[in-house]
């Protein structure tokens, strides 16, 4: 039997390589950009093209996890991983990088759901959560990522070679990390087709994970606006919104398995969805700056155990494999992270940009009410034990 912290470790190992190598490309956005000479609206094109990869691996990772086993895809998955990252910066034009960041983003979600599939063995295995502190590492490994980028752009690195160097480094080091004997549980894909979405409870799982990602998605494309257009906020204090969310998100994710084994799964999301309502309404209706600093940290705090939990949650439904599950919740969840911030955009132009943050606030209050549906299927009724 693999020991139980090699197990977490190699799981670790993973989600910082998924989280690493996406901050590696999201920091060299603008060095990509202006060396294709590309407008906004194209940039936005190819940036599609990584979101409709990502949502069509979906449903495909998860039969494949199934058939095959969550570790072995995953660790398969890694080995691809880097050298879809460094097609990105062999990019000649906008068709070619729009392919390669498809390719890349279909990486990156067929990993998202095979990981979490692994992760949520351990947590069967050794009857303890972890997916909190596995979904940390996640963010710990983007901003490792992202200050090699910083790193990168100030010593005048390209793209390439940077891609080529850190990428490298890290897969190397978290691929080795994942060299144990792990045998992976294995379901029967069910027949018909490939992807449908959740239904019955698994559906409110979904709804969760929407709410929730719709609400990071949005603090990462809207949080500097509000604070700039409402709050008052200079360009360089604005840009301070999203680094307090996010390391708000962080702190709250390295400790929330212990939060949920104190409060149980559905408090812990319940508390989460209360402490991201009065985080959005603290920033909407005092307006100020501290204020709304305050608020974006109410909604790290909030948001940090919500996603963690819906995952686990769908990886041990009864009546739905693992993959499928994970792929059916993955769907809504970055639907809801993609479609949120234009949905946003949307109803700020047709009412205003107060109103458009207060539906945080209701979806909010959603993953309060629905909560419910994260209890483990033992503590169901009706759940099998």
């Amino acid at each position: 039997m693999v020991n139980p912290s090699k197990a977490r470790i190699a799981v670790i190992a993973m989600f910082m390589l998924n989280g690493g190598l996406f901050g590696i490309w999201a920091s060299r956005v603008p060095a990509i950009r202006a060396g294709l000479a590309l407008s906004y609206g194209e940039l936005g094109v190819a940036l599609l093209c990584l979101g409709a990869g990502a949502i069509c691996a979906f449903p495909i990772a998860g039969r494949v996890v199934d058939q095959r086993g969550a570790a072995p895809v995953t660790r398969a998955l890694a080995l691809i991983y880097g050298p879809a990252l460094l097609g990105i910066a062999l990019a000649v034009n906008l068709w070619t990088l729009g392919l390669a960041l498809f390719v890349f983003g279909a990486v990156h979600g067929a990993m998202d759901v095979a990981m979490n599939g692994w992760g949520a063995e351990v947590e069967r295995r050794t009857a303890r959560p972890f997916m909190s502190f596995f979904h940390a590492m996640f963010s710990l490994g983007a901003g490792l990522g992202a200050l090699s980028g910083w790193l990168a752009a100030s010593w005048g690195i390209s793209p390439r070679l940077h891609f080529l160097l850190a990428g490298g480094f890290l897969a190397v080091v978290c691929i080795r990390a994942t060299r144990i004997a792990w045998q992976s549980d294995r379901a029967q894909p069910a027949a018909g087709r490939l992807f449908t979405l959740p239904h019955g409870p698994l559906a409110l799982v979904g709804l969760v994970a929407f709410c929730a990602s719709l609400g990071e998605g949005a603090m990462a494309d809207w949080g500097a606006i509000f604070l700039r257009e409402i709050a008052g906020a200079s360009e360089g204090m604005a840009a301070l919104g999203y680094a307090v969310f996010s390391v708000a998100m962080v702190t709250v994710r390295l400790i929330g398995d212990q939060i949920s084994r104190y409060f149980g799964t559905v408090m812990a999301a319940r508390l989460g969805g209360a402490c991201s309502a009065a985080g959005v309404l603290m920033a909407v209706l005092l307006g100020s700056y501290p204020a709304a600093l305050a608020g974006f940290a109410l909604m790290g705090i909030g948001y940090a155990v919500v996603m963690p939990l819906a995952f686990s949650r769908a990886a041990n439904d009864p009546d739905t494999s693992p993959g499928r599950a994970l792929a059916g919740v993955a769907t809504l969840g970055y639907g809801g992270m993609l479609m949120g911030p234009p949905f946003l955009a949307a109803l700020a132009w047709a009412s205003s940009l107060r109103i458009s943050f207060l539906i945080m606030a209701v979806l909010s209050l959603v993953i309060v009410a629905a909560a419910g549906v994260l209890a483990p299927a033992n503590k169901r009724p009706g759940g099998r034990p």
